[in-house]
């Protein structure tokens, strides 16, 4: 079910490339953006992917903006690029027909609907892996499918701050702040990816389909590392700290005449070159500054006797002398300047891909970058609200 003529890029031009999970046909029942940002990155490499959406309606993220000229979501447009898209109502006799048709098919399905909608559609884990037993049905959902929350209903907002996350975040004293891009979805995201290759795995050497349960309130836990390692040490909940780290100094955002550069000597012998660096051999002989842990309980003083060096040099000079030194360091940059930096540009990870009508795009690249197969500046297209129908129909014989 791989190969087909209706995945094209924005111009239509180009076939979808190739990439180590050509194989694979995913179906795609989820919408917004946990399951859906797990099938772009199946789709950037290469995997088949046919988005179920509802009739009439589409994906929630085809109403959220920021929009185009057109009215097109560019939200929508950047995670969803590279699928095909099919409406089907489930509870349509018709529909459902097709429906599962596409399951005969398929190798996974993806889905990030509270646990039981599924099941009251006929179309849970247990009845599927009954009819289709090499079917891997992977689920994403905001609590998982046990425990006493199961059946919450759940937003990236409202995992950050269940999660912990929103209470190491932002500057002490201040008020509760998100983290900047969606990191409770995301995660989840990422981990379904890695669950579904697990599956597939494991399909190789059993032949079996199984379930892949993944909760975004377990990823925001996954990625607390540092704090639950000092709570579980010191049985303190950490706090926010700003741009620094915890455990390391320094280790955070400086000023300059300009602006901000960010500083990251994270061992002691780095601590000393950067001393040299900015002409202050003597701070290697204070007592408060001769390891990293006497650093970090001094971290406000180390701060400040950093600032006062730097505050006569411009971010670029500073920046300049920290990487003569071979100090780990970089710019405050803004979205703007990130996506323009060389690095980025030259990791290809800035790429075209389009709306649903084929208008350009511009998105982030994929960052797993594989030898055995290209990285291709283009990606295709989202898709319009049914587009693939008659396609998908023909080729199912319907």
């Amino acid at each position: 079910m791989s190969d087909s003529p209706e995945n094209s890029d924005a111009r239509g031009s180009e076939a979808k490339p190739a990439g180590p999970l050509s194989d694979l046909l995913i179906v795609d029942l989820s919408r917004v953006l946990a399951g859906p940002y797990a099938t772009m990155v199946l789709a950037d490499l290469g995997a088949r992917v046919i988005k179920v959406e509802q009739p009439g309606k589409g994906d929630d993220s085809r109403h959220i903006g920021p929009f185009n000229a057109a009215g097109q979501s560019a939200y929508f447009s950047s995670i969803n690029r590279g699928k095909q898209s099919i409406a089907l109502d489930l509870k349509d006799a018709a529909h459902r027909e097709t429906f599962e048709a596409l399951l005969a098919k398929a190798d996974v399905v993806v889905e990030n609907y509270r646990p039981g909608v599924m099941e009251k559609l006929g179309y849970g884990w247990a009845a599927l892996h009954a009819r289709f037993p090499r079917l891997i049905y992977a689920a994403a959902s905001g609590f998982g499918h046990t425990g006493p929350d199961r059946d919450k209903a759940a937003y990236d907002m409202v995992v950050q701050a269940m999660g912990g996350i929103m209470s190491i975040t932002g500057h002490p004293g201040g008020p509760p702040t998100r983290v900047g891009t969606s990191v409770g979805d995301i995660t989840a995201g990422l981990f379904t990816v890695i669950g579904i290759l697990s599956a597939v795995h494991h399909r190789a050497a059993t032949g079996e389909g199984m379930f892949v349960d993944v909760a975004m309130l377990d990823g925001q836990i996954a990625i607390l590392e540092n704090a639950i390692a000092r709570y579980a040490v010191t049985g303190v909940a950490p706090g926010p700290l700003g741009a620094r780290h915890p455990s390391i100094t320094p280790f955070a955002a400086y000023a300059c005449a300009d602006g901000h550069v960010v500083i990251a000597a994270g061992n002691d012998a780095l601590w000393g070159k950067l001393c040299d660096a900015i002409c202050a051999p003597e701070l290697k002989d204070d007592p408060r500054f001769a390891t990293n842990a006497t650093r970090t309980d001094h971290a406000e003083e180390v701060a400040a006797v950093i600032e006062a060096r730097l505050a006569g040099l411009t971010a670029g000079e500073a920046l300049a002398l920290c990487e003569a030194a071979g100090i780990p360091s970089g710019p405050l940059q803004d979205t703007e300047q990130a996506l323009n930096h060389r690095q980025v540009r030259a990791r290809n990870m800035v790429i075209q891909t389009g709306f649903p009508d084929g208008a350009p795009l511009t998105a982030a690249g994929n960052p797993v970058k594989l030898s055995a197969y290209p990285d291709p500046t283009t990606r295709p297209k989202a898709p319009r609200l049914d587009e693939h129908r008659d396609a998908i129909l023909k080729e199912l014989g319907l």
